[in-house]
């Protein structure tokens, strides 16, 4: 059994600048990975099925993103192969930081190798799409500027950095806060380069802080801490997080949390720890 990383991401802004006519929000925003993963482990099989040995409670088979990914890259390439999956989760679901995304990316990634089908990156991402938006950022494997509904990226280079992130505890419906009526939909749209992280928003934030007090509370901890560059939500939330320059003062802001908050410190990456397993 062999078994691969699938590191969380935070969006260290997340504009939203329009609406397509099917519905899909137009976004700006810069994914960052983190030094924090779930693991995703394979068994090759010889008799073609796809098998999660250990589901996550509450989330059928069928829906498990792993299992999609595996299912979609066996129909895309006519392999004969299968796979038993096991899914170590570590990254909070419902957390904006991308974990059954990453899962499925990982998924792709790790068997195209072990199945030795030898897709190209471009060919991944467009599996990865239609996986879901947020799929296609950790095939692409570097930190990037997005755009359209995410899927448009541009690799861009961040200086070093750890993150204090806080976990509230809720689950937050992407759809429920995308679909509000409150969301400002309009932000300007920026051009890279030239622009600053640190001169972000996320268009999200005001509508899930009225909605999940747990998170509003969280972030406005954050918000009062010092040394930080950043305070933010990543994604649709519930995760919040605040950046630091060195590991020494997000450890110290982390073992100042009161005792009913939970969160984690982690680094800051330049890549996904699999960006060179695919050309």
């Amino acid at each position: 059994m062999l078994t691969f990383p699938a590191p969380a991401k935070l969006n260290l802004f997340l504009h939203v600048t329009g609406r397509r006519q099917d519905g899909y929000h137009l976004l700006q925003t810069v994914f960052r990975f983190l030094d924090f993963s779930d693991q995703v482990s394979f068994s090759l099989r010889t008799d073609g099925i796809i098998k999660l040995q250990n589901p996550i409670s509450g989330v059928p088979e069928d829906k498990d993103l792993c299992v999609r990914a595996a299912k979609l890259l066996k129909q895309k390439t006519g392999t004969a192969q299968g796979a038993d999956i096991y899914l170590q989760k570590q990254i909070p679901m419902g957390g904006g930081l991308g974990g059954g995304s990453s899962d499925a990316a990982t998924t792709l990634l790790a068997l195209n190798q072990l199945w030795e089908l030898n897709l190209n990156r471009e060919q991944l991402l467009e599996l990865g799409l239609q996986l879901g938006a947020d799929v296609p950022v950790f095939i692409f494997g570097q930190n990037a500027f997005a755009e359209g509904i995410g899927e448009k990226l541009a690799a861009i280079e961040l200086p070093p950095a750890w993150y204090l992130v806080l976990v509230p505890p809720v689950q937050v419906s992407t759809a429920e806060i995308f679909a509000s009526k409150e969301l400002t939909r309009s932000t300007i749209p920026i051009k890279i380069p030239p622009f600053s992280v640190w001169q972000g928003h996320n268009d999200l934030e005001l509508v899930v802080c009225r909605t999940y007090p747990e998170v509003a509370r969280c972030l406005d901890w954050l918000k009062r801490l010092e040394n930080t560059t950043i305070a933010a939500m990543s994604g649709s939330g519930a995760c919040v997080f605040a950046e630091f320059a060195t590991e020494f003062a997000a450890q110290t802001a982390f073992a100042q949390i009161p005792d009913d908050m939970k969160g984690f410190v982690a680094k800051g990456l330049d890549c996904h720890p699999m960006h060179k397993s695919v050309k």
